[in-house]
């Protein structure tokens, strides 16, 4: 730390104040110890053991110090002056270190305290600096959460504002009689009917995305078979696949697969993945569930031959909202909801999921573990 002129003096000031106070303390025990002595030699010489070491009694009105005590009170001399002086220097770095922390409070979150301390000082600057990089991350992250929730606020607003557009343009057209006969009222309700449909399934993911984002979520955990409960879900999608002219298969070297989960939400996860694969996999053939396993963890892959995501939009598919296409996800009556939500339940139950392409394949590959950790 380098020292102002002012600084200086004071150190320079300080070290003459101790030299002067040592100087009248020593003088003032040396007058008061030569009349003790004078005073009752007899005594003195009776009890004092060290001899001349110390003192040197000549004659009857004369003590001198020796060479050894006077090299003794020096040293100690020494020793308060250095300890005075490095005190009111540490002083001196605190003062700095205190202005340097107004500064940074002020605003300068950028601004770093030097370094050039040592020993304790240095390590309170470092616990200074971690806890300003804290706090810097701490304000940046609640930016993020309220910038994050603006954006949700939109999104859902514009979201909910075309079907409720459209839900109200036609019955609007029902309450003004503007219909020319029961085919074209029947026309009007189902659309009326089908957007009502469309809003109501994105309060429900809006509400289920929001649920399984916090992390104290509760699970409900039991034991399952994975492979019994993919079957079960390729058998409740078979009218549908067939429909779109697709084949779900499982394949596996498993004949079980027995796994701790909260099974309603991990039913929620390939619901969505499933049909993910379906309504966007226009033009493939085939769906394929994938599942391995090792002694920790279930390896489970859901694979669609549609047309390739684009590699710029695989990072962005588990943001809420996002839609790799939007005109195509809004004819499918897509939130850009179900992919999030997958990805919160899968992080609920401490696993990793993430979406590749590999060839014709487009791959969604889930990680989950064999055995929830049990909180103690």
């Amino acid at each position: 730390m380098k020292l102002t002129k002012r600084e200086k003096s004071k150190l320079v000031l300080e070290g003459f104040v101790t030299v002067g106070l040592i100087f009248l303390l020593y003088y003032a025990v040396y007058v008061i110890f030569t009349r003790m002595v004078l005073a009752f030699p007899q005594f003195f010489r009776s009890i004092w053991i060290l001899g001349d070491v110390i003192i040197s009694v000549q004659g009857d009105n004369v003590i001198s110090l020796t060479p050894f005590l006077v090299v003794l009170l020096s040293l100690i001399a020494v020793i308060v002056i250095y300890w005075r002086l490095k005190r009111r220097y540490r002083q001196m770095q605190l003062s700095h270190i205190i202005s340097e922390l107004h500064y940074i409070a002020e605003g300068h979150y950028d601004h770093r305290i030097s370094h050039d301390y040592g020993g304790d000082m240095s390590r309170v600057v470092e616990s200074i600096h971690v806890l300003v990089d804290s706090t810097v991350a701490a304000m940046e992250e609640e930016r993020r959460i309220e910038q994050s929730k603006d954006e949700l606020i939109t999104n859902v607003s514009h979201d909910i504002r075309t079907p409720l557009t459209s839900i109200i343009g036609y019955l609007g057209l029902i309450e003004e009689g503007r219909y020319q006969s029961k085919e074209e009222l029947q026309k009007y309700t189902h659309v009326a009917y089908e957007k009502a449909k469309q809003m109501k399934a994105l309060v429900d993911d809006l509400f289920e995305y929001t649920k399984v984002r916090q992390t104290t979520t509760p699970l409900n955990l039991s034991q399952f078979d994975m492979i019994q409960l993919l079957e079960q879900l390729v058998v409740d999608f078979e009218l549908e696949a067939a429909k779109k002219q697709m084949e779900i298969e499982i394949v596996s070297p498993l004949t079980e697969l027995h796994m701790e989960a909260d099974t309603e939400k991990i039913v929620r996860v390939f619901n969505n993945l499933i049909a993910n694969a379906l309504k966007y996999g226009k033009g493939g053939k085939q769906i394929l569930i994938e599942v391995e396993a090792n002694e920790k963890e279930a390896l489970i892959m859901i694979s669609n031959d549609g047309p390739p995501i684009p590699q710029k939009a695989l990072s962005h598919l588990f943001d809420r909202f996002y839609r790799v296409d939007i005109s195509r996800s809004q004819e499918n009556g897509g939130t850009g909801l179900g992919l999030a939500i997958a990805e919160n339940i899968v992080s609920l139950h401490h696993g990793q999921i993430e979406a590749k392409t590999e060839g014709k394949w487009t791959r969604f590959c889930l990680v989950l573990p064999l055995q929830q950790e049990q909180k103690g």
